[in-house]
């Protein structure tokens, strides 16, 4: 059987972790790794069995170099992805914190911010079950933001994640969120975020905000997420998990979901596999972590209430009730 297509489109950069613990500013050995929001869901995406393809671009330097093979690395299709001669690839700096992990980035005219409308003509329609953006890339430039409404404009299946990043909006409108989102068939979005953008939280505040989308995933931290449709909203609990730190968190859970919705699965099991996927990248530094143990996965898809709400995955292994 063919393998399911789905196409990622937006900017990854170059990420340097201390190697170390203690003070940032102290740190002389670091870790070279990949952070971005898009390429992060086709990773998960492509481990799950899809054929996933990261489309964007980077620079002609050694850090594009290595973002490209690390990404092509966990299996994703890596074939269109631009190499601006000009403009350098974009990097980022974060320490790791359990409660949040500061981060710096330099990515102010980067290869990426320069893509537009014209890198769509590698997305075949013929081919793909869906596209995944994010708010992140409609911040980055003009041509970026045109770039997206041509996404939004294919005879496709659009997942729109609003990953709301305040230091790239202090100069901008905000309130073109709102717009793409509603544009989208599945969207993504945390409470908080709907806070800080939009000034409501409430899930019957955002699905009124958002009229039109299939469906609205609602992320409410460690607290769990909620699955608005046309019928009544589903609530399903997040799992405990020792947290070392939360980036990247987001994106696994857009995959599991989106890979659960992609293969037909109940709305149950798109929320639990969310979780699931999240869980793992919880337990790291990274961004993207390594996947829990698949017959933990079976396990709890199907468990009863009881079994999921007391499940506590450490770095040890799952512990069950």
């Amino acid at each position: 059987m063919e393998r399911q297509e789905v196409v990622c489109l937006g900017e990854s950069m170059a990420l340097f972790v201390p190697a170390q613990p203690g003070p940032v500013h102290e740190a002389r050995a670091w870790t070279l790794s990949v952070g971005g929001a898009e390429s992060n869901v086709a990773s998960h995406l492509a481990r799950a069995g899809f054929h996933a393809r990261w489309v964007s671009a980077l620079g002609d330097d050694s850090l594009g170099r290595a973002v490209r093979d690390r990404i092509a690395g966990v299996g994703v299709d890596v074939t269109d992805v631009r190499t601006d001669p000009v403009r350098p690839t974009g990097l980022y700096v974060k320490e790791a914190s359990a409660d949040g992990s500061p981060v710096r980035y330099y990515r102010r005219g980067s290869a990426a911010s320069g893509m537009g409308p014209e890198l769509l003509a590698t997305v075949g329609a013929g081919k793909t079950a869906l596209v995944h953006i994010s708010g992140i890339t409609a911040a980055l430039s003009s041509s970026c933001l045109d770039l997206l409404w041509a996404v939004l404009a294919l005879p496709l299946r659009v997942s729109f994640d609003v990953n709301w990043r305040p230091a790239l909006w202090t100069e901008l409108d905000k309130g073109v969120l709102r717009e793409l989102a509603d544009r989208a068939d599945i969207v993504f979005v945390g409470d908080d975020e709907a806070e800080a953008v939009w000034g409501v939280s409430a899930v019957e505040d955002i699905r009124s905000l958002l009229p039109n989308p299939a469906e609205i995933v609602v992320k409410h931290g460690a607290r769990g997420a909620t699955l608005l449709t046309d019928s009544e909203p589903v609530f399903e609990s997040a799992l405990k998990v020792d947290v070392v730190e939360p980036v990247g968190a987001g994106d696994a859970f857009a995959a599991g979901f989106l890979a659960a919705d992609l293969n037909g699965e109940s709305v149950r099991r798109r929320l639990r596999r969310g979780h699931l996927t999240a869980a793992g990248v919880l337990l790291t530094a990274e961004d993207l972590g390594e996947p829990l143990p698949e017959d933990v996965v079976a396990k709890l898809l199907d468990a009863d209430d009881a079994t999921w709400s007391g499940a506590y995955v450490t770095a040890g292994g799952v512990i069950l009730p």
